[in-house]
Formats: C-alpha cells, structure tokens, sequence
C-alpha cells in the first residue's frame, strides 16, 4: 500500500481544467440561445420550450453522428475550432432530410487529458455550426479519460433534434419514374472517408498538410482537407417554405450509392449525369493517388454534392426560385429517377 496521497488529479483527471474550460466556451454557447432555451450552463438537465404555434401535430425527429477520423487532422494541425461545424452539419443536415427545423443540439466530448483552451476552441466550433443550422446548444458532456485516449487526441459526438408537422414529414413515399434530383455543392469532403483520405494523401501521396498544391489553387491541403462541413439549413428550410420536395438526401458516408437508395421506393432507381456539376479538383486528385475507379469514389465521397432534393419536374422552377433567394446560385439539376434499382452514373459523355 502506497503512502503516497492518491488524488484524482494523480490519477490524471483534472476536474480544475474542466471547470476552466466551461468558463471559457460560455460566451460561445450563450450565442446559440434564444427564447426557448430556459436553463444556462451547469444545469443537470437542459429545458427547452418549443414554439409549437402553427403546428397541428408536432414530431420530434433526433439523429446523432461524430465527425470520424477527421478529427485527426484537427490534431495535427492544432486547430480545433471547426471540427465543431463538422460535428453539428452532420447531425442537422440528417434531420432536415425528413423536412424537420432544427431545435437544439447537445454535443460529447472525450480527451486523454483536457486542455481549457482545446476544448473552449471546439465548442466554439460547434456554437458556431449550431448558429448556421439555426438551432441551440442547450448541453454537453466532456470527458477526460486518460488510459483511453492518449494525451492529445479526442474525438466528438452530437445530437440533433427538430420538428415537423406530422402530416408535412418527407420521406420520399411520392417519388416517381421521372422525378428530377436538384443537388446543391458541398464544401469539399465534409467528413467522410477520411480514412481513406489520409492514406491517399499522406501514405501513398507522400504530401504534408503544408503543401501547396497546384491542382488545389495554392492552397495548403491541410486547409483544404479541414474545411468545415457545409450546413444547409437555410436553403432546405427555404425550399420548404414555398414548395415540399419529395424527398431530401444527405450525401455521407457511402456516398451516392448508400445514400440516395434510403428515399427511394421499390422498384425506382435513379440515373446521374456525372457532368452535370463541377467536381472540385480534390476529388480528381484523391482518384489518381488511389488509381480508383468511379464506382469507388462515388461509393465513398460526395463529389461535390452534399444534398440533393428530389421534385416533380413541375416544381423544378419554384425549388431553383427558393434555393436563389437563400443565396444558392450554384444547385443543379444532377440526375432523374428511373424504372429499376439503384444507382446509375453515367460517364460525362455519354450524359449529354
């Protein structure tokens, strides 16, 4: 037996460091905040009031994701305060899809050791998404947990939860043959495949996160690889308000392949026309380290679409007038829904 006073400190818990940086980050949360919200920091329980006003019968709708492996960029660039955008986008972005308004948002944090000014800087990142996707970050968790994460590494986890009328949910029950698919541009990876991503450019490629790479305009590839997931509340809320598309999907993990299949009824597949957007030369350059074929990247990344609304061709005009006035100029029609299954793409020249 040791005569050594153990501590939880000892133990490699500073509690101290934890009360620090929930002094830090509440500037940063309290912006998130409106009426609403009826509890501050430090609660046990977070109390929100929602404004049920024009709602016959209200559902909740909660999804929850982290932001993978991306993180590990964060970490080798010491910069922790996007990550957080990451975070939120992934989970809002799922619950706009079943055509739901964002409420609030909670967010988990685990660490082999806290850092106040580390922590403080990621949930700046995640106030800072909760404001663009136009919700509250009513809570959150950090945990030290030194013997399960090393020192300086951390991951993060969050959820989302907003509501829509009943009889106003999407779930893409309506789609037919002929349909079209209206994608709106991502802001690169977001935050899927970086497992992949990390192998392609640094174990095959050879590069660093400094390099300023040509084919990317300059620009140093760890900037490139670390920005922020793209949120898209005000665009699906605008579409919303002046015409119901029949189905929303968020391009993650999978890709096109796994995603789009979730909202489209048996025996309907769907047909994109690979030249119809601008691919973001990263994409290209991913697919020539890896020698991948199409079928692998649309299988992994989204190429440059983050979210696709499905619409009657009649509705197309009005979804593009609602999508202009949120300030998205760059949405375009990517593709249609045909007889079948799956998931065609088809090769630039054969789409004209």
């Amino acid at each position: 037996m040791s005569e050594e006073k153990i501590t939880y400190r000892s133990a490699g818990v500073d509690t101290k460091e934890g009360e620090r940086a929930v002094s830090l980050m509440k500037e940063h949360v309290k912006k998130t905040f409106g009426p609403e919200v009826l509890t501050g920091l430090g609660s046990f329980g977070s109390l929100y009031k929602p404004n049920l006003e024009g709602l016959k019968a209200p559902v909740l709708v909660a999804g929850s994701d982290g932001v993978g492996t991306k993180v590990k960029i964060a970490i080798m660039m010491d910069r922790h305060d996007t990550v957080g955008i990451d975070l939120v986008a992934m989970c809002v972005n799922d619950v706009l899809c079943q055509g739901a308004r964002p409420l609030f948002f909670l967010d988990y944090i685990a660490t082999g050791k806290v850092s106040a000014e580390k922590i403080a800087a990621l949930v700046k990142g995640v106030a800072d998404g909760c404001v663009l996707g136009g919700c509250a970050l009513v809570g959150g968790e950090t945990a030290e947990m030194p013997g399960i994460y090393a020192e300086g590494d951390y991951d993060m986890a969050g959820f989302a939860v907003g509501i829509v009328d009943e009889d106003k949910i999407v779930d893409g029950s309506y789609i037919g043959e002929g349909d079209v698919l209206i994608g709106l541009p991502s802001s690169g990876f977001h935050s899927n495949g970086y497992s992949l991503v990390r192998k392609l450019f640094f174990e095959i490629g050879g590069m660093s996160l400094t390099d300023e790479l040509p084919e990317l305009g300059g620009v140093a590839l760890g900037d490139v690889l670390l920005t922020p997931t793209r949120i898209y509340t005000k665009e699906v809320l605008a579409v919303l308000e002046k015409n119901a598309p029949l189905a929303m999907i968020h391009i993650t993990g999978g890709g096109f392949f796994e995603n789009i299949p979730r909202v489209i009824p048996e025996g309907l597949g769907v047909r994109i026309d690979e030249g119809s957007w601008d691919v973001p030369p990263v994409f290209s350059l991913a697919a020539r380290l890896g020698n991948l074929e199409r079928e692998d990247v649309f299988a992994t990344f989204n190429m440059g679409i983050g979210f696709i609304f499905v619409v009657r061709e009649s509705h197309r005009s009005d979804v593009f007038a609602a999508l202009e006035d949120a300030g998205e100029t760059k949405a375009r029609v990517i593709g249609r829904v045909t007889r079948g299954s799956g998931v065609t793409i088809v090769p630039k020249a054969e789409g004209r």
